[in-house]
């Protein structure tokens, strides 16, 4: 290996060259990368949701209604006059209001109130607006312009429209912040003003090449699209770090420049493979959820730390090597202090520190599982946001309002006249727009004209327009789908097909809570096996599997015990994330443990690994608890700025549970690790 890298390193220019070309291909590439922002689209093809809205799509020209638009203080004149502007507006397919489910020109007062109230109420009409499939951003806005300050707008495409208009603004802001900071951060490790700017560079051209290359798998999620790059630059610095730390050692006993560098790319190569195999295996396991945005970003992630890897171990020697003598002209003082005190602390109090952790490890168990959890979009905004302030505006005056679509078999009108009753008498249905109660069962097909025909019957199906009164997703929610569906089933059979926010919600709370068990074992086999491989060990793998997923359970009880929701997508995600990215540090420490016990007893061993190894594995976590920071500070979607939140506080707790207890589990376990590792500490000089 050490001669490999030395011929390696004597082609500088050929190396350069090379990554600067595809560095800019995939540069070029990038504008060509779409972005999902539907979740829907993530669900496996044969949930119920998913197979709904594709039988809708095939059948209807016009989706789902998925704007909620309210005009304060109109008479019923100004309603319809209104519901005539807003049909206008380009990208709108369809707009519904009372006019479509009773006689406006009778007197309301002999009308069915629960039917009225539903759409018009304190002077106020509430109107069911779709808007098409890539016309969400500009239709939303042309509404908002035409209701201004007499109004508000609520819905899906009001969702989509905000989400994508703020990661747009939002990820420029994270990122300019991040990179500033780990700047900052980067410079307390290193000991010159140059070589910050090379990991950022290393890194930087990495996440170039991860982000074009997602060309090859079309579009991305929205929430790939955020996280991915400031994922990619917090959790691969360590690798930099690493390489950079060793070559700064060998080189006090090494003045052959190209020489050390072989020499320091041999010595960290297994210990930067190892954290870098870890860190993918721990992504690629999300590839198993069935909803598929973990396989999304679990590609990309994974493709990600691939790509820095290489460019770790490919392009930052060569870029040192260049410019080595810029680097030694600016070099200064460390900033970082000497770690050796904290060593003799830890060592000296390791024991309490071990026991304060156990018994955090059991509460921080139970508590995670008890969190309570957002599964769907509603978790998207925060209070403060338009988006909310606008929707809880149009819930003061109507209450909770779900639209749903109830596609049945067409042709058979006494059943779905049974039927529109059936689900008219549920408490938690506010209106029925069908054929059969709008219409009428007595009037055929033939007298309406295809316009009007189409909107209640197309493709084979009926459609059937419900409103529901409750939130798009929790418990009152999902028995609300739960009752529709069994309705439906006594009416048609498994011949109906059900689509709205809360079924899709309901289904995505039956498809992640599935995952969660078998991505979390994958994850932990996985890395196990490749600390098994790197350590030649049956018991080291055990030992920091213990302590990283300890930290992990901690970090994720701290939600239970805020009295805050959790949103499940992020907190399936995180543990696989965390567990991946910081398992480094573990790996890290027990590496240096084993080599320092070649020489030295277990004490001094553990005291020379604490102060060797507290500023490489703090560097890294302060980085990636910067950037979830910057995550959870800057994004408003509420998805995004939690998973941010998590992240950051995970990468804290991780590296306090490697500094501060792993090292009385290597203590207590130092016999055990003697006997289950092959060669573990070569001829040691035992307990000195």
């Amino acid at each position: 290996m050490n001669l490999l890298a030395y011929k390696f390193l004597k082609r500088p220019k050929i190396i350069l060259a090379g990554f600067a070309a595809v560095a800019l291909i995939c540069l070029a590439l990038i504008p060509g990368v779409k972005t999902n922002f539907e979740l829907a689209d993530y669900l496996p093809e044969n949930a119920p949701s998913t197979v709904a809205i594709k039988v809708m799509e095939e059948s209807f020209s016009e989706g789902l209604p998925n704007v909620s638009v309210y005009i304060k203080d109109v008479s019923i004149a100004e309603a319809l006059s209104f519901k005539a502007e807003i049909a206008k507006v380009p990208g709108v397919t369809e707009v519904l209001w009372l006019d479509d489910v009773i006689d406006v020109c009778e007197p309301l007062e002999t009308a069915d109130a629960k039917t009225v109230e539903a759409w018009y109420k304190g002077g106020g009409a509430l109107y069911s607006v779709t808007v098409a499939e890539g016309w969400q951003t500009d239709s939303v806005n042309a509404l908002r312009d035409m209701v201004k300050n007499r109004g508000a707008l609520a819905g899906e495409a009001v969702n989509y429209s905000d989400v994508r208009r703020t990661l747009t603004s939002e990820m420029p802001k994270i990122i300019l912040f991040v990179v500033p900071l780990g700047f900052a951060i980067l410079l307390l490790s290193t000991s010159s003003w140059l070589e910050p700017v090379l990991f950022l560079a290393t890194i930087g051209i990495a996440i170039v090449i991860n982000e074009g290359t997602n060309i090859f798998l079309g579009e991305v999620s929205f929430i790939t699209r955020a996280t991915s790059a400031v994922l990619q630059l917090a959790i691969s610095m360590d690798y930099a770090v690493f390489l950079l730390h060793s070559f700064g050692r060998i080189r006090k006993e090494e003045p052959d420049l190209r020489r050390a560098m072989a020499a320091a790319m041999n010595e960290s190569f297994m210990c930067i493979a190892a954290s870098a195999a870890t860190t993918v295996l721990g992504f690629l396991v999300l590839t198993l959820m069935r909803f598929k945005i973990g396989a999304d970003m679990g590609i990309v992630l994974a493709k990600g730390v691939t790509v820095s890897f290489l460019c770790v171990i490919g392009l930052l020697p060569v870029l040192v090597l260049v410019t080595s003598r810029a680097i030694d002209r600016t070099r200064h003082r460390p900033f970082l202090p000497s770690f050796e005190r904290f060593g003799k602390v830890v060592v000296r109090f390791c024991a309490p520190f071990a026991l304060a952790a156990v018994l955090l490890v059991v509460p921080g168990y139970l508590a995670q599982k008890s969190n309570e959890f957002v599964y769907g979009t509603s978790g998207m905004h925060g209070e403060d946001s338009i988006v909310k302030k606008e929707e809880s505006e149009i819930k003061a005056v109507f209450g909770e309002s779900m639209q749903m679509v109830l596609l049945v078999p067409a042709g058979r009108m006494a059943d779905e006249a049974a039927l529109s009753d059936a689900l008219a008498r549920l408490p938690e249905v506010s209106s029925v727009v069908s054929y059969a109660n709008t219409v009428g069962v007595q009037v055929p097909p033939e007298y309406l004209s295809k316009d009007q025909l189409k909107q209640f019957s197309s493709g084979g199906y009926d459609r059937i327009i419900l409103y529901v009164n409750t939130p798009d997703e929790g418990q009152e929610a999902f028995s609300a789908v739960e009752k529709i569906r069994a309705v439906s089933a006594e009416h048609f059979g498994d011949e109906y097909y059900l689509v709205g926010q809360s079924a899709v919600n309901h289904d995505l709370m039956d498809t992640i809570t599935a995952d969660n068990r078998t991505v979390n074992v994958a994850a932990i086999v996985a890395i196990g096996f490749v600390i098994l491989v790197s350590f030649k060990s049956l018991s080291i793998p055990l030992l920091l599997l213990f302590t990283i997923e300890s930290a992990i359970w901690i970090n994720l009880a701290v939600p239970y015990f805020a009295g805050q929701r959790l949103n499940y997508i992020g907190y399936q995600i995180i543990s696989a994330v965390q567990l991946g990215a910081t398992v480094d540090y573990g790996i890290l420490f027990a590496q240096n443990y084993l080599r320092s016990r070649k020489t030295l007893g277990k004490k001094d061993a553990l005291r020379q690994t604490v102060s060797g190894t507290a500023g490489s594995i703090l560097t890294p976590a302060l980085i990636l608890t910067v950037a979830g920071l910057m995550l959870s500070v800057i994004s408003s979607n509420g998805i995004i700025s939690q998973f941010g939140a998590i992240l950051g506080r995970g990468a804290v707790i991780s590296a306090g549970m490697v500094l501060l207890a792993l090292p009385a589990l290597l203590w207590v376990f130092d016999g055990l690790i003697m006997v289950t590792t092959w060669r573990p500490f070569g001829k040691n000089r035992g307990d000195l």
